[in-house]
């Protein structure tokens, strides 16, 4: 006997427990079918948390649920609740009387002798124990769902830091981007009249700076954070709320008063005396109605503490959906200033390379006019130069120092078009880019 597995369940939606005998490995899935049995909660709805606010995992066996060793083990509850319910209507009918504390309550004048009284009473004050245990176990349930919330909340507060700091991030990156751009396509104007023009390059920067405009759109999370900080301070308001801290002192002293009123019955002398339960009636009504009240307080404190559980469960995914689009946003800024510095590059390297080619081209033409005229025309008599017919041409060696001009000439003519061969293919491909 000492080594069997059973699992006791406080259904908080009916204020009821149930008990199930854990068979051996057996898995969390079989218990929760189990469970959808007996309280007619389906296993996607329900959510099984133990006394410190931690939920069961479903990868570990049933037997999570149950303490080791022997001590405690038949007071150790698992709380159930209903994940497609919000707010719990309780509060929930006391639990039933005996029979015999029926009677006395029917009529607490009626006379019985001290033997059966003692009976009586002491069915009596169990069942104003057992009411207070109610009410304790019930609290214990509402402390596991503040626990519960404090984990999620706990979870939603590191999202929104996670969220506030890359929507900072895209911020700055943006303002850099539109800074940098704007002095790009200033110097770009400044220089097109007499530099490297591109029409279609210019018209991608534009676009560029409209879709960073558009970026922007997705740092904007004032509407989320809002959201976000109204409701912790709700759960801080729960936190504060007399109804977070256990209302039974009243039930305690009625309690006592019931133990009291048994003991001194039973020093009573067992003798044909006869005596009514009126005291005892009173305090059996007292209880009743002071577990109605704090029932009636702590559901509806427990319905708060679950409305704001799903006010967060329903947060959590528009978090994620606004971390994805900022991460896209960024993504999307990183990638469009990488490759408005490639273009940029590239038209430094078509700049440079016109210019060389011009520094090739003034030298060529420098060193043609510096050659001298009468090595290639002849002179007239006269001293001027004029057009000779082909017989008159200067002598041989003349003749070699102006092949070596037209050779000298041809290469530099070569070499200057491949330069502007290149150029174009550069210019080209920049345009398709």
């Amino acid at each position: 006997v000492l080594f069997l597995q059973i699992v006791h369940i406080l259904n908080m939606t009916s204020a009821k427990i149930v008990s199930f005998l854990l068979h051996p490995e057996e898995s969390l899935h079989s218990l929760q079918n189990r469970i959808e049995f007996e309280t007619g909660i389906s296993t996607g709805n329900q959510e099984l948390l133990l006394e410190t606010g931690i939920c069961l995992d479903p990868r570990k066996p049933a037997s999570q649920c149950v303490i080791d060793g022997v001590r405690g083990w038949d007071s150790y509850m698992v709380y159930l609740f209903d994940k497609s319910k919000t707010v719990y209507d309780g509060p929930f009918a006391s639990r039933s009387l005996s029979d015999c504390v029926n009677y006395i309550v029917q009529d607490s004048k009626i006379q019985l002798p001290i033997p059966q009284l003692r009976k009586v009473w002491a069915e009596a004050v169990h069942y104003v124990i057992g009411l207070k245990e109610d009410y304790s176990r019930l609290f214990q349930g509402q402390r596991a769902a503040m626990l519960s919330l404090l984990r999620y909340n706990a979870n939603l507060i590191k999202m929104k830091n996670n969220m506030v700091s890359a929507s900072q991030q895209l911020k700055a990156k943006l303002e850099f981007f539109h800074q940098s751009i704007r002095l790009d396509l200033e110097r770009y104007s400044d220089q097109m009249a007499y530099g490297i023009s591109s029409e279609k390059m210019l018209k991608a920067w534009k676009e560029m700076e409209e879709k960073a405009s558009q970026c922007a759109q997705a740092e904007d999370i004032g509407y989320l954070d809002e959201q976000i900080m109204a409701l912790h301070t709700e759960i801080v308001e729960l936190q504060k709320s007399p109804y977070a801290r256990r209302q039974g002192e009243v039930m305690e002293s009625l309690e006592q008063r019931a133990i009291d009123l048994y003991k001194q019955l039973k020093t009573r002398p067992p003798d044909h005396a006869y005596s009514d339960s009126t005291d005892m009636v009173k305090i059996i009504v007292q209880t009743v109605q002071s577990q109605d009240r704090v029932l009636k307080e702590l559901f509806g404190h427990l319905s708060k503490l679950l409305g704001c559980k799903q006010k967060i469960i329903d947060l959590l995914p528009e978090i994620e959906v606004a971390l994805n689009n900022i991460k896209e946003a960024d993504n999307s800024v990183m990638q469009m200033q990488g490759k408005r510095q490639r273009e940029i590059w590239h038209l430094l390297k078509i700049a440079c390379t016109q210019s060389s080619s011009r520094s090739l081209v003034s030298s060529s033409l420098e060193g043609t006019a510096s050659t001298p005229a009468a090595t290639w025309l002849p002179q007239s008599s006269s001293g001027s130069t004029a057009p000779h017919p082909l017989s008159s041409l200067a002598a041989p060696e003349d003749g070699e120092n102006f092949a070596d001009v037209i050779r000298e000439n041809v290469n530099y003519l070569e070499l200057f078009s491949s330069i502007l061969q290149e150029v174009r293919q550069e210019q080209n491909s920049m345009m398709v880019s």
